[in-house]
């Protein structure tokens, strides 16, 4: 399978690269598109950066899969990842061979680091992005283009909808309900159910905005 990555920012993809392709004997990395015109031509990890988007028609009809990268925003990574798909861009997913997806549920084009514990019956949706040590508890459904952040802890039997974004160290406690295009502060405790497009923080967590509503899903396909 020959891999095309979407984002040139962050080494630890490097690591990643290694690992899966230790792990997979098909997994071939061609390189790298981002929309920075000054990596264009360089190398990052090893591996050209061809360009942007504007090299996309060039590599979308052959035999490439692509991995989006971006994760800093789950309005960004949705919107590449349309972007890309309209474009006859065919997603594959960047899972580190650490972990254990026995009894679970996946979707396509999804990024998953190392160390990230997903516990049996928890389904994820597509397009979403979840950092090293964050821990993914039994029954839990985690929706479209969403991204947890490095040592979260998602306690069983909780939903999260799409396009949330958990920050670092966030704990959600069982059988609570994320809304759609929600925020989650870093360190945040949540206790109860968080509505859509609010932002909350603290322990415990209370919500300190509501944005207006962006998409009605996160589902790139």
């Amino acid at each position: 399978m020959n891999i095309l990555f979407l984002g040139a920012a962050n080494p630890e993809t490097g690591r990643m690269i290694r690992a899966v392709s230790d792990a997979a004997s098909n997994f071939n990395v061609i390189g790298f598109i981002d929309n920075d015109p000054g990596k264009k031509g360089t190398l990052f990890c090893g591996y050209p950066i061809f360009g942007g988007f504007e090299i996309l028609e060039k590599f979308s009809k052959e035999d490439i899969y692509f991995v989006n990268l971006i994760t800093g925003s789950t309005k960004m990574r949705y919107e590449t990842s349309v972007y890309m798909a309209k474009k006859g861009c065919r997603f594959t997913n960047f899972i580190h061979p650490s972990i254990n997806l026995s009894m679970t549920q996946i979707g396509i084009g999804n990024y998953f680091q190392d160390s990230v514990i997903i516990q049996a019956d928890a389904v994820i949706g597509n397009n979403c992005s979840i950092h090293m040590g964050a821990l993914i508890a039994h029954e839990s459904k985690i929706g479209h283009s969403v991204f947890i952040a490095h040592a979260c802890s998602i306690s069983g039997c909780v939903e999260i909808g799409d396009g949330c974004f958990i920050g670092t160290n966030a704990t959600l406690l069982p059988r609570i309900k994320i809304g759609k295009w929600a925020t989650i502060g870093a360190g945040a405790v949540v206790t109860k159910d968080v509505p859509d497009y609010a932002t909350v923080v603290g322990n415990p967590a209370r919500v300190i905005r509501l944005s207006d509503p962006v998409y009605p899903s996160g589902n790139i396909l």
